[in-house]
This record gives C-alpha cells, structure tokens and sequence, in this order.
C-alpha cells in the first residue's frame, strides 16, 4: 500500500555460527551470536597474517559480510579497527625476529595509504553497500586468478624482471 515502507531485509548468520553456545547481542552490528565465532576467526586472520601476510581484508570482510551476515558499512569499520592491532603485532614480531621491516619503504606505503584511505572513505560513504561487495568480489578473483596462473608458470630466470 501506498505510504507504506518496505521491511527491511533480516540479515542472517550461517548455520554454523547459530550453533554456538553463549549467544550475545552486538548492538552495533545487529547480530546475534556466539562471541567464539569472532574469537574464532580473529585466531585464524592472526595466524593467516603472521604466515602469508593476508588476513584483514582478504579474509575478514568476506567472513564478516557473508558468514556473520554484517552490513557492508560496520564490516568496513570493524575490520579497519581490528587490523590496526593485528598488523601492528604482526610488525612487531616481523621486525624483532627477522630484522625484515624497510622502514623507508614502509614510510612511503604508510603516506600513500593514509591518503589513498581519506579518498576511499569518501568514495565508500558515495557507492552503495552492492557495488562495494561487487568490488570486492573482482578483486578476489583477480588475485586468485594472478595466483593460480604464478604457480603454473615459470619465468626462465627467477631473479630477472625483463620489461617489454
């Protein structure tokens, strides 16, 4: 009927996370689960980032957004916060164990992110949540795709980069 508004849709979590005892409210997010299923999942993005390097983004927003069932807009947020402390431990344990951080390469990278960040925000708060996770999607699959052709091809000198 006219005048009316639409309901919005229930987000809901997957099955395996319903099944975990000690349901609790995130008030923020408007979920309703476990809090071992975050727990569980940070121990895993702590271990992916330490080992590979990935884990944040890569890992964390897709779970979040399809797993936990969160908005587009808090996964961006929360995920953004948690991987300040995770990279930040990661770094740590990098560079007092492997003496392996360029600290002026890292400066650089920090600049142009803390910049890229400011634009990204404002594009982000524009587009909506469907195109973002579209972006998303694409991104995944590229890296998947540069990854599986890196493993079945090999250049004829590992240490050489030929520009064409």
């Amino acid at each position: 009927a006219r005048g009316r508004r639409a309901a919005r849709p229930r987000r809901r979590h997957h099955p395996l996370v319903a099944m975990l005892p000690w349901r609790t409210r995130f008030r923020r997010s408007g979920l309703y689960i476990s809090p071992l299923a975050p727990l569980l999942l940070g121990f895993l993005v702590g271990i992916l980032t330490i080992l590979l390097g990935v884990g944040g983004g890569f890992v964390l927003v897709p779970v979040m957004l399809y797993v936990f069932g969160m908005s587009a807009q808090v996964v961006v947020g929360t995920s953004l916060f948690q991987t300040l402390f995770v990279t930040a431990a990661a770094t740590m344990v990098h560079a007092t164990t492997t003496k392996a951080v360029d600290i002026v390469l890292a400066a650089l990278l920090l600049l142009g992110s803390v910049t890229g960040a400011q634009v990204g925000a404002r594009l982000a708060n524009r587009a909506r949540p469907e195109y973002l996770r579209l972006a998303l999607a694409v991104i995944v699959l590229l890296v998947a795709g540069r990854i599986a052709l890196g493993l079945g091809a090999r250049p004829d000198d590992l240490y050489s980069v030929e520009l064409t």
